[in-house]
């Protein structure tokens, strides 16, 4: 994953500008393909407790490549299919109500419907491996298992419906809350026509990029744009001589890179969500990076970085020893990955960057 935060436009004369632009437009739309397309193995198995009568005991679990952008109560229609033709009888079908469905996972917890499957399943992974240091996160995990329940939903612990409006509405209150931090207002979100807003619900409902992005385009920034914003003057105590490329007084910043903040949440494995602003651009004018952020928030686990007196073998040529990692989306995340870029081509379809600090063995 060396291209994390690699691809901005770096301004130049005439056709070799928009040369580079179109390349760039081409990397930001590929790696948001590449999380759109991103899926999980699950394992689904009905509450024997539950089955109806008649039902047939040997077919009850249901295994499914989930994408990582959808949510929960999205695989409900197709589960219900499953369970319909292959599970219950006739009589059984008429009685159930899918409203009343929810989801536990193997281990009793109580899963967040309102949470996009990608996260719940890092989140579980994480928790996994810390509780069974042998158990690493991989592409080729097995499936996360869960128990799905056909009555009795604990409404006082999931507060609403698990329903698809409910979760619909969930979804449209974090694209506004990712509005807000990413701008400083939720002009772009409730500027959006009706037909619009629904447009993105359905692009999710029905794992449509195209659709989805047709919409979420006039409300997140692109990690290259047409328009630049000069970059914040650098601090006189920074060196020229010693100063990234990028942060040069004549680089203008443009896109991802000139929001407010990028909107994003660290999760701690069995913790807390932790959440605060994170600026694109450090007041020396240089990008903020993934190692400056997880240090800046949780320095216990990573401690600020030093450069040895003598030459080392570590690949990024650093003495401190690793003691957690970031996984984003999924993926084992580089220091160096810029904030702007990732939360520009790594969020989830909500607008939110999601960091699962896992703890390294």
């Amino acid at each position: 994953m060396s291209t994390y935060g690699t691809a901005r436009h770096a301004p130049g004369p005439g056709g070799a500008a928009s040369t580079k632009e179109r390349a760039t437009d081409y990397h930001t739309t590929l790696f948001r393909r590449l999380t759109w397309e991103g899926t999980v193995p699950l394992e689904i198995r009905v509450d024997p407790k539950e089955l109806p009568a008649n039902s047939d005991r040997g077919l009850e679990c249901y295994y499914v490549q989930a994408p990582r952008v959808s949510y929960l109560p999205l695989l409900m229609p197709e589960i219900r299919r499953f369970l319909m033709d292959v599970v219950f009888d006739e009589a059984a079908a008429k009685t159930l109500k899918e409203d009343d469905w929810w989801f536990e996972s193997a281990e009793g917890a109580l899963l967040k419907w309102h949470w996009p499957i990608g996260l719940i399943y890092d989140c579980h992974t994480i928790s996994t491996s810390v509780r069974q240091p042998s158990s690493q996160p991989s592409a080729a995990s097995s499936p996360m298992r869960l128990v799905l329940h056909l009555a009795s939903p604990p409404t006082e612990k999931l507060l609403q419906s698990p329903s698809t409006e409910a979760c619909k509405l969930a979804f449209m209150g974090q694209l506004k809350e990712a509005d807000f931090l990413r701008w400083g207002n939720t002009k772009r979100m409730t500027g959006l026509r009706k037909a619009d807003q629904d447009g993105i619900w359905e692009g999710i409902r029905d794992h449509n990029f195209d659709h989805y992005w047709r919409v979420a385009s006039k409300v997140t920034p692109p990690a290259v744009g047409s328009h630049r914003a000069q970059s914040p003057a650098p601090s006189t105590s920074v060196s020229l001589h010693n100063r990234p490329p990028s942060a040069d007084p004549a680089v203008e910043r443009d896109g991802a890179y000139s929001v407010r903040s990028v909107p994003v949440r660290i999760y701690l494995p069995d913790g807390p969500v932790l959440q605060d602003l994170v600026p694109p651009i450090l007041e020396d004018g240089s990008p903020n990076t993934l190692a400056h952020f997880l240090t800046a928030h949780i320095p216990l686990l990573f401690p600020p970085r030093s450069r040895p007196s003598t030459p080392t073998h570590n690949n990024d040529g650093l003495d401190n020893p690793e003691l957690a990692y970031a996984l984003i989306q999924g993926v084992r995340s580089p220091p160096e990955a810029e904030m702007a870029w990732l939360g520009a081509c790594m969020a989830g379809a909500d607008g939110w960057l999601n960091v699962c600090i896992g703890i390294a063995h």
